[in-house]
């Protein structure tokens, strides 16, 4: 099966299950990546979240079955809503009317229609990337663990995390894991960056990923007191972004996820390697350039 096929299968799955409970842990499973990953392939394709796209099906579901006469309490419980009130919020954030107004003639509603995916030919920017061979390593620094919707306490995602591990300057968290880093192995460029990112490299429960500010294990590294990972050898697609700024680095760091998701990897011919982690984020300062820097994402693939 390819990748258009899996990804084609997880939304069927979504769109069978709209009036009932909708496992992500399932249509991740199906499209063969992590549930996390899979969240955040579809946002990346479809310019929507995934929970927001559920949403706005439900809801146009919701209308039709309030112009056929259903009532409102029933229409609720059958797209799983606990009362009407959140019902209502949630169909007037989409539709602009409250329910009960729906069921009046004249009444403008939106129809969200289901999304399909297919292949777009692009040839006008080329993706810089590489495929290599690496050998077993390990990484340790601080890890946090995040809903896949980003919500809860803060930092509710990776980037506040980044922010409350660097706050405290030379006394921060970040500044230390630096000074404990030691140097990184040899397949690792010394012209990178001491600290990068890594993402889903163990399963730490249903909605749930991992994320680690980490170093590359070697001489000198000092790893008491942090959380290590033995990362197998595998097949790395290593993907190099263009120099920015690195108070664009946000932008740019998604930038790149997106052509990987949408232009490289449904004609690339591999799939995801599972058992080894997401992505691995790699950062690099470019010498004099100040300000400047690039990023590379390292995803670990497998031939279909």
């Amino acid at each position: 099966m390819d990748w258009l096929q899996k990804i084609t299968s997880a939304i069927a799955y979504i769109e069978d299950n709209l009036d009932g409970e909708i496992d992500m842990e399932e249509a991740a499973r199906r499209a063969c990546c992590s549930s996390y990953n899979f969240q955040r392939m579809f946002s990346f394709i479809a310019d929507v979240p995934l929970a927001e796209y559920i949403r706005r099906r439900r809801m146009s579901l919701a209308a039709f079955d309030l112009r056929g006469g259903a009532k409102v309490i029933d229409t609720a419980v059958k797209y799983g809503y606990d009362s009407p009130s959140a019902f209502a919020r949630a169909f007037q954030a989409v539709h602009g009317i409250v329910p009960s107004a729906a069921k009046e003639s004249g009444a403008a509603l939106k129809a969200y229609p289901r999304i399909s995916f297919q292949i777009t030919i692009k040839g006008d920017k080329p993706m810089q990337y590489r495929i290599e061979e690496k050998p077993a390593f390990r990484i340790f620094g601080l890890e946090g663990v995040f809903k896949n919707d980003y919500s809860g306490a803060s930092p509710r995602n990776p980037g506040e995390f980044w922010d409350q591990c660097q706050k405290d300057g030379d006394n921060s968290p970040y500044t230390a894991l630096f000074n404990n880093a030691g140097t990184p192995p040899a397949f690792v460029s010394p012209d990178l960056c001491k600290i990068h990112g890594a993402c889903g490299y163990r399963n730490t429960g249903k909605g749930t990923f991992p994320y680690m500010l980490f170093a590359f294990e070697g001489e000198g590294s000092k790893i008491k007191g942090y959380t290590a990972v033995n990362i197998p050898a595998c097949t790395w697609a290593v993907f190099t972004s263009e120099p920015f700024s690195w108070d664009a680095i946000g932008q740019n760091i998604d930038l790149l996820y997106k052509r990987f998701y949408s232009e490289w990897l449904p004609a690339s011919g591999y799939a995801f390697m599972e058992g080894t982690c997401d992505t691995l984020e790699i950062y690099g300062g470019l010498p004099g350039s100040g300000n400047c820097a690039y990023i590379e994402l390292w995803f670990p693939i497998q031939k279909k």
